[in-house]
């Protein structure tokens, strides 16, 4: 299998970064290549490294990269909300296309907040090069999310809900009782595979690290947003997403079909596809979950 990687600059303002990348598979091919955009926000690439089978499958050029901010990327903590905006992870993602000579022919794949980053994208502006857009357990407005995530957390006792809450009033998230508790929470609405795989503990231990974008753009946790984006909202320009675009979802996670809903109802050339499980179908589901994605890709 073949793999590149690297770093290009990436300016905001008078300061340059860096964004680390990873291609599997050679993108002088002539084969349209697919551009993966991970969770967090803040999370590393590392725990969507499986759709490398995209290239050993399908021969389909696969790109990572890490996000400003986390991962292999230049991390920041000394910048605040006014830095931390979907602008610059748009902007970072049209640097790293333009730096690959692939911003005239690309498919899209965001997962999580990728997801919902990728449908910003999508919908902020027309984008000639991009030909295919997959919408992975996302959703089109935090609110959305918030409301989902609330309705999974009231599934719990009301004293488990009270120790969480406890918690994040008093600041004290880092404890081992809070982090046990969430941990609880994400194996019934977040990766089902029990114990889960190294690479998921690994994109979640590189956010842990430096928590600036996560705590900065969401709050402390995925029922506690009190970041930047709880205004977040691109419902009313879904409509001018203009490629064919996959939208999909699990049974049990923050992407109910409620939140997902408006994808279906205003995304023109729209596919929706549901996922047995929770909110890692290439974890949970990984057979049907890469056919899937393989068929939307080449279609036959």
């Amino acid at each position: 299998m073949t793999e590149v990687t690297g770093t290009v600059d990436f300016q905001v303002g008078k300061e340059t970064y860096k964004t680390w990348y990873k291609v599997v598979g050679n993108l002088a091919s002539g084969i349209r290549p697919l551009v993966t955009l991970h969770g967090g926000p803040g999370m590393s690439h590392v725990y969507m490294q499986s759709h490398a089978e995209i290239f050993t499958t399908y021969n389909i050029p696969v790109v990572f990269y890490d996000q400003l901010g986390t991962g292999k990327s230049t991390h920041i903590t000394d910048k605040g909300a006014d830095f931390w905006t979907p602008e610059l992870f748009i902007n970072e993602l049209d640097n790293l296309l333009a730096y690959l000579e692939i911003k005239d022919n690309f498919d899209l794949l965001g997962h999580s907040w990728g997801g919902m980053l990728a449908a910003d994208y999508a919908s902020a502006q027309q984008h000639p090069g991009l030909r295919r857009l997959i919408i992975a357990n996302a959703a089109p407005s935090l609110k959305l999310w918030e409301q989902s995530m609330h309705h999974w957390l009231n599934k719990f006792p009301e004293d488990f809900r009270e120790m969480l809450r406890k918690h994040e009033r008093d600041g004290t998230t880092s404890s081992e009782e809070y982090q046990r508790g969430m941990k609880e929470f994400y194996n019934k609405y977040t990766c089902q595979v029990i114990p889960w795989p190294a690479e998921l503990d690994q994109s979640f231990a590189d956010m842990d690290e430096n928590p600036t974008v996560y705590t900065t753009m969401f709050g402390t946790s995925e029922f506690n947003l009190t970041g930047s984006l709880i205004t977040w909202d691109i419902t009313d320009r879904l409509d001018r997403i203009s490629c064919p675009t996959l939208v999909c979802n699990g049974h049990e996670e923050g992407a109910q079909d409620f939140v997902v809903e408006p994808f279906i109802e205003k995304i023109p050339k729209v596919k929706w596809v549901k996922f047995e499980k929770t909110h890692i179908p290439f974890y949970e589901d990984k057979e049907y979950y890469f056919e899937t994605i393989g068929a939307f890709l080449i279609p036959s």
